[in-house]
């Protein structure tokens, strides 16, 4: 027969949250290991908060919170506090009970500033890389780097020269006024974002628009394609080769190791630096360079050379994450230390992710 539609309010469920997210949900997995770092990562939070006062949003918390809203594509911290009210699979990740209040968006903000300050992310970044040492999944010899653009938070309108007048007319509109910017040379040395002021007006390739933004970098380990270090810096046409070859002379310090990239690392600097830190540069040749490629074959000869150059691309998988999922196409914090901050957040939660895939295949 037929049920009824009947809509009734129960007073008490005694089925726990624990109980509800199916055993092979994958975000299980993910949980463990988060907790496994956030337990590693408690005296520093120790150290981060007074022994007085009124108990904060736990840290733990707060970090699971800020996982789920790289994963699920939050745009803002209202919308997440909203998921958190009545997602249940949210609160189980968080550690929610049921009846516990969701936080106000601004004080989960103020918190989190906190934890910017104290370097938390980089600090969970490299706990999540001990996770994956610690289940053999990284390569110490073989490496590949790339950049990636990351839109600043901030429009063109607020490109403005660095020591302009008071305008001689009020604008239109207060809150949006017209800029006409046709036809003005403008550049980073003489105009700065108000907006944004550590941005920088970029384009990443000739025939594309320049925009304010920011350059994010990764030194990819090759064997499993994880993040192994991360760098964020002003948007500049040498920053790209400067990172590599800081983040590469911090993670082999003795070298012995070889780097993949891509054409932009063909230079006869960058390549020359490279081999003065006893790193073989496995970047592509580009034979429309003025004066030729730096690289010739004492390198192209060796099969790892092309092996480096097919592997490399799995860099771009990580861009793409982190421009779709994680939401850093545009970023939606100003500042170089802000932006670098959630820049490193979302390379650590991309490689739990990617971790996470690697050990259910072994099994």
């Amino acid at each position: 027969m037929r049920g009824e539609d009947i809509h009734q309010d129960h007073l008490y469920s005694y089925v726990s949250p624990e109980q509800r997210v199916p055993a092979d949900h994958p975000l299980r997995p993910i949980r463990q290991m988060a907790n496994t770092v956030l337990e590693r990562l408690s005296p520093r939070f120790d150290a981060l908060y007074s022994g007085v006062g009124r108990p904060s949003i736990p840290p733990e918390k707060l970090l699971r919170a800020l996982l789920l809203q790289v994963l699920y594509t939050l745009r803002s911290e209202r919308l997440l506090m909203e998921e958190l009210d009545y997602n249940l699979l949210f609160r189980w990740f968080v550690g929610l009970n049921l009846d516990d209040p969701v936080w106000d968006a601004t004080v989960y903000c103020k918190n989190r500033e906190r934890l910017l300050q104290g370097e938390v992310a980089e600090a969970f970044f490299q706990e999540v890389l001990k996770l994956a040492r610690a289940h053999d999944l990284l390569s110490d010899e073989h490496f590949t780097v790339d950049g990636t653009l990351i839109e600043a938070w901030a429009s063109l309108k607020s490109f403005k020269k660095k020591e302009a007048g008071e305008t001689a007319t009020p604008p239109d509109d207060p809150g949006n006024p017209t800029v006409d910017f046709r036809g003005e040379p403008r550049s980073n040395q003489t105009h700065q974002s108000t907006t944004d002021p550590e941005a920088r007006l970029y384009r990443k390739g000739s025939g594309q628009e320049a925009k304010l933004s920011y350059l994010g970098h990764v030194l990819m380990e090759n064997r499993h394609g994880l993040a192994v270090r991360t760098e964020l810096t002003p948007a500049t046409g040498t920053a790209e080769r400067e990172a590599a070859v800081a983040m590469i002379s911090a993670q082999a310090p003795d070298g012995g190791v070889t780097l993949g990239g891509d054409k932009n690392y063909d230079t006869r600097g960058c390549v020359a630096d490279l081999r003065a830190g006893n790193v073989t540069p496995h970047v592509a040749q580009n034979t429309a360079r003025r004066g030729g490629s730096a690289i010739d074959g004492r390198t192209t000869r060796h099969p790892g050379y092309a092996m480096s150059q097919r592997l490399r691309k799995r860099v771009e998988e990580i861009f793409g994450w982190l421009k779709t999922v994680a939401g850093m196409r545009k970023t939606r914090f100003r500042g170089k230390a802000r932006v670098g901050w959630m820049f490193t957040w979302a390379l650590a939660a991309y490689n739990l992710v990617r971790m996470r895939n690697l050990l259910q295949e072994a099994q």
